[in-house]
C-alpha cells in the first residue's frame, strides 16, 4: 500500500508545443521536433525545430518545469528573428490553457541567441536563432 498522490506521466512537451504552434504560424512554415531532410532547401517559409532542453519536477508529482530549445531557421536574418518573436509570443499566450495531453501553467522566454549555422567552410552561414523557453505543465 502506498500513500500520497498517485504519479502520472508528464506530457511530451515537445509534441505539445509543435501541435500548438503548427496551425498558428505562417502557412508553409515547417514545424517539428527535428530539422527536416533537405532543410537547407526549405528555408523560404522558415523551419522551427522544438527539442527538450531539460527540466524537472516543480511540485512532485503534479507539475513539471520543462525547457524547450527551439531552432528557428529562415532565408533571411530578419525573417528568422520575426519568426522567433512570434513563437515566443504564441507560447506565452498558451499560458493558462489546456492543450491535448497537457495543461500549461507558466511560460517564460529564457533567452534568444543569434547562432547562424555554417555546415562547412565553403558555405555561407544560414540565418538561425535559438529560442529557449520554459514551461510549467501537467497532464491534462
Amino acid at each position: 500500500m502506498s500513500g500520497g498522490l498517485q504519479a502520472a506521466g508528464m506530457p511530451d512537451v515537445e509534441q505539445v508545443a509543435v501541435n500548438y504552434l503548427k496551425p498558428l504560424l505562417p502557412a508553409g512554415t515547417i514545424v517539428g521536433t527535428e530539422w527536416p531532410d533537405g532543410w537547407d532547401t526549405k528555408l523560404t517559409a522558415g523551419i522551427v525545430s522544438v527539442t527538450l532542453g531539460g527540466g524537472g519536477s516543480r511540485q512532485k508529482p503534479v507539475t513539471a518545469d520543462r525547457t524547450l530549445d527551439i531552432d528557428i531557421l529562415a532565408a533571411k536574418k530578419k525573417q528568422a528573428f520575426n519568426l522567433a518573436a512570434e513563437i515566443s509570443a504564441l507560447l506565452i499566450a498558451a499560458q493558462g490553457t489546456a492543450q491535448p495531453g497537457a495543461r500549461i501553467y507558466g511560460v517564460d522566454e529564457t533567452s534568444l541567441i543569434w547562432l547562424p549555422y555554417k555546415p562547412s567552410a565553403e558555405t555561407d552561414a544560414i540565418p538561425r536563432y535559438v529560442l529557449v523557453m520554459s514551461m510549467v505543465v501537467r497532464p491534462a
